[in-house]
């Protein structure tokens, strides 16, 4: 099974390599790597250089693959190792270049080693991961938001595991809003209500948008709302509004958008990807400052379109404890992490270990802090 390294998803035949996940999980789809690269959000001017790792049969079939990066910083993972580079540093060492493998900027869980549900491609997958980094001489590779057919073939190759917390929603059968609501208690769900009943006596209404109905105006639009919160917090948005356009003309069936209203103009929009069953929050933005309106176009709109639609998950993005009081529970979420130098490999692996514990301490906590009714959260936990 030779290996072959791609410094373009291009090289790579777009149905071959979409095959490799039959799930379609939208992050790691052809079509999506390849409008990043395309309209410059990936690159040697980011610090997102493509290295995608191939793995081909002796006819030079695609069997199994990778999405790589190789990384000139940290910025846009979301698994933060600014203190492990500082260790390097302060130990006269680099660390970086590293390798990375995720779908850029996207914190969300889903296959890295795309191995078309080999077991045997999968280990290959992470044994050539392994030997590439060691080739390139990089301190690390890191394999962020794995699922647990990776973690089980990472585990076994030298990688360390790393453990973190989202908070996401799970459908467990509701056949409305209402009936989910029902759940909460008594305090919990009036809260909910009064966030809710806010928003529609100010007279704010929503629309839904699938990816084929946005037109590069209204891209334009809804993108400036999402940029305006990345300057708020004194950034530039990790994407351009040529990539949401490219991506939606490519994969229109993943891209969804909420837009809300007052008196027939746009005030706030959020940007979500679904897959087949699963809803993720990507980005947001308002023009105007409208109370709970954060609340109801991010979450409370995006639980309502998965009841609607049977979605099973949602998961909005990272970090958010607010997001609790409205359902969304604790998850874990998994990392693998390969660090070459034996001796910093030891400290990471130590430090890994006592960080899963203060992990798995604070899930119980907030687990504690869900709005369910006693025996509706008892009955999740056993689910």
């Amino acid at each position: 099974m030779p290996v072959r390294i791609a410094s373009s998803i291009e090289s790579a035949p777009a149905d071959r390599w979409n095959a490799l996940d039959p799930d379609a999980h939208p992050f790691v789809r052809h079509e999506f790597l390849l409008a990043l690269e395309r309209t410059g959000c990936v690159g040697a001017a980011t610090g997102w250089e493509p290295r995608h790792l191939l793995l081909e049969d002796d006819a030079g079939t695609l069997i199994g693959a990778i999405p790589l990066y190789r990384k000139a910083h940290s910025w846009g993972e979301f698994v933060f190792d600014w203190s492990w580079a500082r260790a390097w540093a302060q130990a006269g060492l680099r660390y970086y270049p590293k390798l990375v493998s995720m779908a850029p900027y996207t914190p969300a869980s889903g296959p890295r080693l795309l191995a078309g549900g080999s077991e045997v491609v999968r280990k290959r997958l992470a044994q050539a991961l392994l030997e590439f980094a060691r080739s390139e001489g990089v301190s690390s590779a890191h394999v962020l938001f794995v699922e647990d057919a990776d973690r089980s073939a990472l585990s076994s190759s030298h990688f360390l595991q790393r453990k973190d917390c989202q908070f996401h929603w799970r459908n467990r059968g509701y056949a409305e809003f209402d009936e989910f609501l029902a759940t909460f208690r008594s305090e919990k769900r009036k809260k909910a209500l009064r966030e809710r009943r806010r928003i529609a006596e100010a007279g704010v209404q929503f629309r839904t948008w699938v990816g084929a109905e946005m037109d590069a105006t209204l891209w334009d639009v809804v993108f400036g709302f999402s940029a305006a919160t990345f300057a708020a917090h004194g950034h530039e948005h990790y994407l351009n509004v040529e990539f949401f356009k490219s991506v939606a003309a490519a994969m229109p069936e993943s891209v969804m958008v909420k837009t809300a209203h007052h008196r027939r103009r746009p005030i706030a929009a959020a940007i979500f990807f679904r897959s087949t069953d699963t809803l993720y929050g990507r980005y947001w933005g308002a023009a105007a400052d409208f109370h709970s309106l954060h609340f109801e176009t991010c979450y409370h709109q995006g639980v309502d379109y998965c009841i609607r639609h049977g979605l099973q998950r949602f998961e909005p993005g990272t970090q958010g404890e607010h997001k609790v009081p409205r359902g969304f529970e604790p998850t874990a979420t998994w990392s693998a992490h390969f660090i070459a130098d034996p001796r910093f490999a030891h400290a990471v692996d130590a430090y890994l270990r006592e960080e899963r514990t203060g992990v798995d301490s604070y899930m119980r906590e907030v687990q504690a802090h869900l709005p369910f009714r006693r025996n509706d959260a008892q009955d999740q936990r056993h689910r």
